[in-house]
């Protein structure tokens, strides 16, 4: 079918996936624990990836989430090209550049699997939890799949990347810290979701049910 707002929602996907590539470095401090600055906006990437799953089915929020794989994959080899190619004599800004672009690879493959990991289980379990519950309930299924989705996704960007660097202790604390508002933050926009899901079902015209769905998570098509 040729919906209206997928694209939309595609760009938005994509978007926020590569802000959060671009700025995860920036470490803050929350409840005096460390983390990316990403917990504050990333979530929006699995606020979206619900309001495609729970409007358009699990399908569509899979192809997105490929799409936006692709498109973070690309942009992260580039920004490694970008660092590697010899500054001109006169560029002063080498030095910060690699600091803020130069990822390296354990980090970049963490990242990606994080992100793979994390939203397509994010997505089927809300997609199973619409079926299972008649599609009543919103807020438990989203809530339940980002409880899900963002502690695989923390969990696996931290060991994957960050293991043997940081001191277990402090590698803990952070994807406690990172799962806990990354949910909390997703909780705190709860009304929003169900105006959007709202607007783009009457819109769209939809209320897709996964009930004959193949959850093959590397299958593209329908």
């Amino acid at each position: 079918m040729n919906y209206k707002l997928l694209t939309l929602f595609l760009t938005l996907n994509v978007t926020f996936q590569l802000i959060s590539d671009a700025t995860a470095g920036k470490i803050i401090s929350l409840f005096g624990v460390g983390v990316s600055v990403t917990v504050l906006y990333f979530p929006f990437v699995y606020i979206i990836s619900d309001v495609v799953t729970e409007v358009y089915g699990y399908a569509a929020a899979r192809r997105i989430l490929w799409y936006t794989l692709a498109a973070s994959i690309t942009a992260g080899l580039m920004y490694q090209l970008a660092v590697a190619v010899p500054p001109a004599p006169f560029f002063e800004g080498q030095e910060a550049y690699s600091t803020v672009f130069g990822i390296v690879p354990r980090v970049l493959l963490g990242g990606w699997l994080a992100v793979f990991v994390g939203d397509i289980s994010n997505n089927f379990v809300l997609a199973k939890l619409k079926v299972h519950m008649g599609g009543s309930k919103l807020w438990v299924r989203t809530i339940g799949s980002t409880l899900v989705g963002q502690f695989l996704n923390t969990a696996v960007f931290y060991v994957v990347a960050l293991s043997g660097i940081l001191p277990t202790e402090i590698l803990l604390q952070a994807i406690v810290a990172g799962w806990l508002i990354k949910v909390a933050v997703e909780a705190l926009f709860t009304p929003v979701t169900y105006w959007v899901v709202a607007k783009v079902k009457k819109i769209e015209g939809v209320d897709h049910y996964d009930r004959k769905t193949n959850f093959n998570p590397f299958r593209l098509r329908e």
